[in-house]
């Protein structure tokens, strides 16, 4: 379980990364330790401050850190403590990031994650202005964000969950109730793959990913950053505009727009009335 200890900084980070381009290096300062004990890496944070942002990410001094994982257990007993720090932070079961986590990137050991420490296969995504690298993927060398250390990767995913409309019913289930939000993430579009929430449950129930769940929930620590809530409203497509323009006016993406509205390409037409989620 994480520790109710002070804040603390990143320690040193080894091995610096190579191979990846680089368009900016993020700073985060303050926050939890990460430290190379047993090649784990170990969170702690003060829960008793009246900060309202508890579950800051430390400096990142712009060193990749490499981790060697084994096999699966070896992944668990390296990440779960992170899982669960994310767990109340954002309120994602810690079991599922962890089921995600092995499932995406092989436990560890993908080559992907090898090059990148993308534990969750983000892509790059408009506005990403962080390191990259380039892996074939569903097309030849698409372009996905590359992270200095795991942890980033964790928090990444994270925010990645919380802050898209898309995924937002996902917060209204209970944080320990892993079987709804596998179901969810398929239903919501995280994966194509229609057994993606059979194979999240199993490697869960297999590896008994729950305890940590648990865990965090036995605590009665709740969550720091509650999910935003979204209301659907409409909009008419008027003379000369455009998707990308609509998607500006209501803070959308387009790809939301065209979800929601199953649209199959950018084509609209004058009339047309468009369904748009957007933060209340």
């Amino acid at each position: 379980m994480i520790k109710r200890v002070g804040y603390a900084i990143l320690v040193a980070l080894l091995l610096t990364g190579c191979g990846a381009k680089k368009r900016r290096s993020t700073q985060r300062n303050g926050g939890p330790e990460i430290s190379r004990s047993e090649n784990r890496p170990t969170v702690s944070t003060n829960t008793d401050s009246e900060n309202p942002d508890l579950f800051p990410m430390p400096e990142d001094t712009g060193r990749f850190e490499r981790f060697p994982i084994t096999d699966t257990e070896e992944y668990i007993k390296t990440f779960a403590e992170i899982a669960q720090y994310e767990m109340r932070a954002f309120g994602i079961p810690a079991s599922i990031t962890l089921a995600q986590g092995i499932l995406e990137s092989g436990s560890g050991r993908g080559e992907l994650t090898l090059k990148t420490n993308n534990h969750f296969g983000i892509k790059c995504h408009t506005g990403w202005e962080g390191e990259f690298d380039f892996h074939d993927d569903d097309a030849k060398g698409e372009c996905f964000r590359k992270y200095n250390h795991p942890m980033y990767s964790f928090r990444d995913h994270s925010i990645f969950l919380s802050t898209r409309s898309r995924y937002a019913f996902l917060f209204n289930y209970r944080r320990d109730d892993y079987k709804k939000w596998a179901h969810g993430l398929r239903e919501a579009g995280y994966a194509t793959d229609k057994k993606y929430p059979q194979k999240l449950i199993a490697l869960i129930e297999r590896y008994n990913l729950h305890q940590y769940d648990e865990a965090v929930v036995d605590s009665g620590l709740s969550m720091v950053r509650e999910p935003k809530t979204y209301e659907v409203t409409t909009h008419t497509v008027e003379q000369g505009e455009t998707l990308y323009a609509i998607s500006r006016k209501y803070d959308v993406s387009v790809d939301e727009i065209k979800r929601l509205n199953n649209l199959e390409d950018n084509i609209i037409s004058i009339g047309q009335v468009l369904n748009i989620r957007r933060a209340q």
